[in-house]
């Protein structure tokens, strides 16, 4: 008998820390900087660093479970550790995909949008080619793919680094102007930066997909943990420091005024066309629809190879060593959703299923945490870590059925 070909273990912790950059500073900073100064106005870099540390509990829960069961669709798996139930496990795997899915779908669009901008183009050829070529990136192999990705994830950060840059002559400014972003004990500023925190925690999703290709990460127990906590920090900083040059250079009212806010940022402090900080833009969307369906695919295969799912998902080819056969179902339902265009619906109710994924995880890890407290050659974090994480996204559970239900 043939012994069974795995997953190949090609990701370093540099690579993995791209990925995790990757998902997380995507093509929403692009688009949230506006709806946040809206809300939090000279506060917004405040919202940013509370929503950063909201986030950072579930990406810590996220990061000892990595070490604890380093396997691939690590959400699922996680849960049926926790609660011991096959069923809720494959549930939530099969919600992460469909989540991934539709998020992928909605960015291919978007990036199609974008690139209309520039080139004309037929819709149906464009989103079968660009649906097509994704996927044959994910089949290529896992090095390649997030090879690729890395590159375009530098090159997304140096469009935020540029925009900030040209901002430095405020940035200099924020010793003496530093009193304008500390609210008053007034509710009323509160409540906007309450809210602005709520939009800017979306922002820093994206930990959740690097666990689902832990079983191509190499010395995983360490690598991944450790990348997730080095994403969270590097975007943290990126963050915060974007909005204290946006807030310190333009009124918040004129940003919140824009559609291309991190342009016009670009434009007002360079005095130059801001063209290419649309086309890193576009680079970002195409950048998170490349990872979704990388992360869609692993979790399909990670059910499949604990018999969740049919066998024939979790083969893994004897070349690429990558999962085709979920390579290709993911690839053809994402260019299915791209197609049909009514993604608005399934894209608002995918924020909802994370948030309610974070609690569940972070509610498995307090069970797991009770049943092993402290296992060998893992990284551990106070068990007060997965409480926090648990209160914080049930209540922006509860924040948005409020809002949907409204």
């Amino acid at each position: 008998m043939k012994p069974q070909i795995r997953l190949k273990r090609s990701l370093s912790l540099p690579m993995m820390t791209l990925y995790g950059l990757g998902t997380t500073i995507g093509a929403g900073i692009y688009a949230l900087v506006g709806e946040i100064v809206s809300f939090a106005g000279y506060y917004a870099p405040l919202s940013f660093l509370i929503a950063s540390v909201l986030a950072g509990f579930t990406a810590l829960s996220f990061a000892e479970l990595s070490s604890r069961f380093p396997r691939a669709a690590g959400a699922a798996l996680y849960v049926q550790k926790g609660f011991h139930s096959t069923t809720l496990s494959t549930v939530i795997g099969l919600l992460v995909v469909l989540a991934g899915l539709v998020s992928a779908a909605a960015l291919i669009n978007g990036f199609f949008a974008h690139m209309q901008q520039f080139i004309g183009s037929e819709r149906l050829i464009s989103i079968v080619l660009i649906s097509l070529c994704l996927g044959a990136l994910a089949a290529w192999g896992i090095a390649q793919s997030v090879i690729v990705a890395s590159l375009i994830t530098l090159i997304e950060i140096s469009g935020l680094l540029w925009v900030i840059a040209v901002s430095h002559e405020a940035l200099l400014t924020l010793p003496s102007r530093w009193p304008e972003l500390v609210p008053s004990i007034d509710i009323s500023s509160w409540h906007g930066i309450f809210f602005g925190g709520i939009l800017a925690f979306y922002a820093f999703i994206g930990f959740e997909d690097m666990v689902d290709v832990a079983e191509e990460v190499k010395d995983v127990k360490r690598n991944l943990p450790l990348a997730i906590i080095l994403t969270l920090i590097i975007t943290m900083v990126l963050y915060v420091l974007l909005m204290l040059a946006a807030v310190l250079s333009i009124a918040p009212s004129d940003i919140a005024a824009s559609d291309i806010p991190l342009a016009f940022i670009y434009e007002s402090n360079s005095g130059k066309d801001a063209t290419l900080i649309m086309i890193i833009g576009m680079f970002a969307v195409i950048n998170g629809a490349l990872i979704q369906m990388i992360m869609a695919s692993r979790v399909l295969y990670g059910l499949s190879s604990r018999d969740q799912l049919p066998a024939i998902l979790s083969k893994v080819h004897h070349k690429t060593r990558t999962p085709l056969a979920a390579i290709l179902v993911t690839t053809l339902c994402v260019l299915v959703l791209a197609l049909t265009g009514s993604l608005l619906t399934l894209a608002q109710a995918t924020s909802l299923v994370m948030l309610t994924l974070f609690a569940i995880v972070n509610l498995s890890l307090w069970r797991v945490k009770k049943q092993d407290p402290r296992p060998v050659g893992t990284v551990l974090f106070p068990v007060w870590v997965p409480v926090v994480g648990f209160l914080a996204s049930s209540a922006f559970v509860i924040v948005e059925l409020i809002n949907k239900l409204s």
